[in-house]
């Protein structure tokens, strides 16, 4: 990396293994994995493989919402990818999910088994083969599909963008900071504006819009993101944070924000999840004070 104010950029790129901020032990430019690792397989259809990132938190509050529906078939398994660690280019993790990104599901109730990969797809895949979560009017579910997509579309300007150049970048470079807050910001305000005469993204039905978002902006919003909250003046987004308290108060979001969690508070670290019955007895900090003196 130059200390330049300037960059001429090559005619050639070329890697520089060291290059990246945080992150540089796993980024690399090819696909593929990087070594041999069979992924575990629990007892129920549904295996997941994630973390609790903004994309993993998606997923597992998804199917804690299925089970606090009733939902006995939405049970899952949740096996933790530490990809600090490079667990996500493993050969069993690429089986499931090509491009090496968290979360990954493999439904082992169909034959043979469907693997889902991004996020994104796997709320749809689990609101359709439940049928909860997604309006059942067409002109709802397209809305629900348009703030899905948006999400989806967005969020790498926040994480990617935001979030790399405010809190993992080896450097502070203003202008990559004031560009992606510029728009982080105006994602924000558009939240904003349509969430002022509005209980959900849709209306007044919580929907995988809403889980999705939520799991990005809902978080930022609440101070969970980069230690962002004053430099974003996220207070003023007073519509957004209404709604974003509101989802935050559901029991089944607060147990999808503590499977597969493996940094922060011991008590909202639940790094397997095999039943419902590992939230009263294998948190960190019930694992913790389990252990003989």
């Amino acid at each position: 990396m130059t200390d330049s104010t300037e960059y001429t950029p090559p005619k050639i790129w070329t890697w520089e293994k060291g290059n990246g901020g945080r992150f540089a032990n796993i980024n690399r430019p090819i696909a593929g994995p990087t070594h041999e690792k069979v992924l575990p397989i629990g007892q129920h259809p549904l295996q997941l493989y994630s973390l609790a990132t903004p994309n993993g938190v998606k997923v597992t509050v998804m199917l804690e919402e299925l089970l606090a529906l009733g939902i006995k078939d939405a049970e899952y398994d949740a096996y933790p990818i530490r990809i600090s660690d490079g667990d996500q280019f493993s050969s069993g993790f690429v089986e499931v999910n090509p491009n090496s990104k968290i979360p990954a599901l493999m439904d082992r109730s169909t034959t043979p088994p469907t693997r889902v990969f991004e996020s994104g797809s796997i709320l749809l895949y689990l609101a359709e083969k439940f049928g909860a979560f997604l309006p059942k009017d067409h002109a709802k579910r397209t809305e629900c599909m348009n703030w899905l997509f948006w999400q989806m579309g967005s969020a790498p300007y926040l994480g990617g963008g935001f979030g790399h150049f405010y809190a993992y970048a080896p450097v502070k470079i203003q202008y990559c900071i004031d560009r992606f807050a510029m728009e982080t910001k105006r994602q924000l305000d558009v939240l904003d504006r349509h969430l002022a005469d509005k209980t959900f993204m849709t209306g007044d039905e919580y929907t995988i819009a809403d889980i999705a978002i939520w799991a990005w902006y809902g978080q930022l919003v609440l101070g969970r993101q980069y230690n962002a909250a004053e430099f974003l003046q996220v207070e003023s987004y007073t519509h957004v944070m209404r709604w974003a308290k509101l989802i935050d108060a559901r029991p089944a979001v607060l147990r999808g924000r503590k499977v597969n969690k493996v940094i922060g508070d011991l008590d909202m670290q639940l790094h397997e999840r095999h039943d419902a019955s590992d939230f009263d007895t294998k948190t960190q900090d019930k694992l913790q004070a389990a252990k003989p003196a």
